[in-house]
């Protein structure tokens, strides 16, 4: 396995000239240990396709940490609740739904690799829902590779939109990755103004979690 700085990245992708799945997140996924990403939606296509491209998902060695907004589609919704539900974890075997990406993806949360947590605006100068959009990858060195620019992991090429991603590293823009890090811990131990967070199971117990119609249909 190679390290981050071992990737040749370009400081930005987009998507008239570049694959960003291929050239910039299979690569990044593949050598890291720990992925941190904010993002506004979450499927479990999505999480599925994660974890099957971690390298080091299946040694254990892997960690997923993700905050996403409060809106999911029923069906994705549904799921979770019963991937991350406390009464689920020791023992879903597929029952209800029969698919090895989805069982996998059940291992690695019962094997803590893989934490969800909500994020929902609390502030009356937050009009609509969460929305930040960054990601930082880590290796075993420590080395460390933020973006930020993109809204969502679809790695289906039906679903891509066409955006750009804006690419820093450890080692080339030491404090701007220093502050991306910052950025996702304080809103992971929910110390950030204007927003609040919660573990995934909490926010699905108080009834937190929303379906968007909107959402669905313009996905």
């Amino acid at each position: 396995m190679l390290g981050l700085k071992d990737i040749p990245l370009k400081e930005e992708y987009r998507s008239d000239r570049d694959d960003i799945v291929a050239e910039f997140f299979f690569p990044c996924l593949s050598n890291c240990t720990e992925y941190n990403r904010c993002v506004d939606l979450v499927s479990i296509q999505t999480l599925a396709t994660l974890s099957m491209a971690f390298d080091n998902f299946t040694s254990g060695k892997a960690k997923l940490k993700m905050i996403t907004g409060h809106r999911f589609r029923i069906s994705d919704l549904n799921v979770l609740t019963k991937i991350f539900s406390e009464k689920y974890t020791k023992g879903f075997q597929g029952v209800f739904i029969k698919n090895s990406k989805i069982q996998r993806l059940q291992d690695f949360v019962n094997n803590n690799q893989i934490e969800l947590k909500i994020a929902i605006p609390n502030s009356e100068q937050i009009a609509n829902s969460f929305s930040e959009r960054i990601g930082v990858f880590i290796d075993k060195n420590d080395n460390a590779v933020a973006f930020t620019g993109t809204s969502k992991e679809s790695f289906s090429t039906q679903t891509r939109d066409f955006e750009s991603v804006d690419v820093f590293t450890s080692w080339n823009d030491k404090s701007r990755v220093e502050r991306k890090i910052k950025d996702f811990q304080e809103l992971w131990d929910n110390k950030t103004k204007h927003v609040e967070v919660y573990d995934f199971e909490y926010a699905e117990k108080n009834n937190l979690l929303k379906y968007s119609s909107e959402w669905a249909f313009s996905v």
